[in-house]
């Protein structure tokens, strides 16, 4: 058996947890996306282009919003712009004659979940690892979402909106554990929530808009006056 195939093999059983954990992260996705008007369809052909919940909510959001196109494609790059460092960190853990074409399709799925399994493969890392993960870890965010949408079309309205609250809870289950642990996290935060709340009150900005805006000038303002020295960066 080829090393390639070999390393494609180890990739879908490391990917088949990560499958598992989308599929049910999505599925209140697909929920987001059916309330925005979405058919299943659709819903599932943005989670297979874009394998990414914060940024599939946010364009979920701008479409629920009937925002403009030039709005959703800034939010996007906004909220998945950490995923252009990850795909940098990972091109240079790549052996150094992986082509071009390789490290274009790798960088197509760089998620955190698969840039963590990435990292820890080392010196073994090689595109076939990758395609494995992605071929499982894909179809499971994709087949939530699409199933997400049909649910949210069968379920009685009040089971549609308890279920809608799902992806809040995975943000939280995000940003609680570090906020726990750390008090500048915890107080960026809750500025966060407190000055997102006064914005919705803001007749001339739209809701697409003041995300936009919350996120690039909170983080800015964050790192500026609370940077993380390299010495602190390791001890985490």
């Amino acid at each position: 058996m080829s090393e390639n195939r070999i390393t494609w093999r180890r990739g879908i059983r490391d990917g088949i947890p990560i499958a598992l954990g989308y599929f049910a992260v999505s599925f209140a996705l697909g929920i987001t996306a059916h309330n925005a008007g979405l058919s299943a369809l659709q819903a599932a052909l943005a989670s297979f282009l874009c394998n990414a919940s914060a940024g599939e909510y946010a364009a979920f959001t701008v479409i629920a919003a009937n925002g403009a196109y030039w709005e959703m494609a800034l939010m996007m790059l906004v909220a998945n712009a950490r995923y252009f460092l990850m795909s940098c960190a990972l091109s240079q853990c790549l052996p150094p004659d992986t082509p071009l074409h390789h490290r274009l399709f790798v960088a197509f799925d760089v998620t955190d979940e698969i840039f963590g399994i990435a990292v820890a493969a080392g010196d073994r890392l090689r595109p076939s690892y990758l395609y494995g993960a992605m071929s499982v870890a894909i179809p499971g965010w994709a087949g939530g979402t699409c199933l997400g949408v049909l649910m949210g079309s069968l379920l009685p309205m009040g089971v549609v909106r308890a279920l809608s609250v799902g992806l809040y809870g995975m943000f939280l289950a995000i940003i609680i554990p570090p906020a726990r642990n750390n008090r500048i996290i915890a107080g960026v935060v809750a500025f966060s929530m407190a000055v997102s709340w006064v914005a919705a009150f803001l007749p001339f900005l739209s809701e697409g808009m003041r995300v936009i805006l919350l996120t690039v000038l909170i983080s800015a303002a964050a790192a500026v006056l609370f940077p993380v020295r390299e010495g602190e960066e390791a001890a985490a």
